[in-house]
């Protein structure tokens, strides 16, 4: 009996542990960068989200406007911003603006999606001048406030605190 019993138990913990988390379960997947993609640089983001109330064929509704960030290395020295575009500008001048690929929500419902996004222009002899793709992982905040847009408010905006991380990759050839 006790064989069994371990027989059993052992099966639905190995069943338990091949299961995906569901709060993290396909997340990763279509926002992976591209076979051969060489991490490059991988910098923390904190600043907002920003948001206009804007009339819609819906009724009055937050539009993301831009993101306006910081950017610090793993060190936590600022080396750079993050901005409309979406660019990025690091302090040796290098410059990327990146066009959104692929989204996937993010574990937590009240924090902006996780992105990959394929650099469309770059500008500059930095860190980002052989940049190809970015991606956006482990956002905490910056989704569209839920309330307060409505004709009385119309243009009015929100600025909505968000920290992430950006990831910066070069393809080999």
């Amino acid at each position: 009996m006790k064989g069994i019993v371990f027989a059993l138990t052992f099966a639905v913990l190995s069943i338990v542990l091949l299961i995906p988390s569901p709060s993290y379960a396909g997340l990763q997947h279509n926002i992976d960068p591209p076979r051969g993609a060489r991490l490059v640089l991988d910098v923390a983001a904190r600043g907002v989200q920003i948001y206009s109330c804007q009339q819609t064929s819906e009724g009055y509704r937050w539009k993301f406007v831009a993101p306006a960030a910081n950017l610090f290395n793993t060190a936590g020295k600022q080396i750079g911003r993050h901005f409309a575009g979406p660019t990025w500008e690091m302090q040796d001048g290098s410059t990327i603006v990146g066009v959104v690929l692929a989204q996937a929500s993010a574990p937590d419902p009240q924090s902006v999606p996780w992105l990959l996004l394929r650099v469309k222009s770059q500008h500059g002899a930095g860190v980002l001048s052989n940049i190809e793709f970015v991606r956006r992982i482990n956002t905490q905040g910056g989704v569209a406030p839920v309330r307060g847009c409505d004709a009385t408010h119309a243009s009015d905006q929100a600025r909505m605190r968000y920290t992430a991380h950006y990831l910066f990759y070069s393809v080999s050839r």
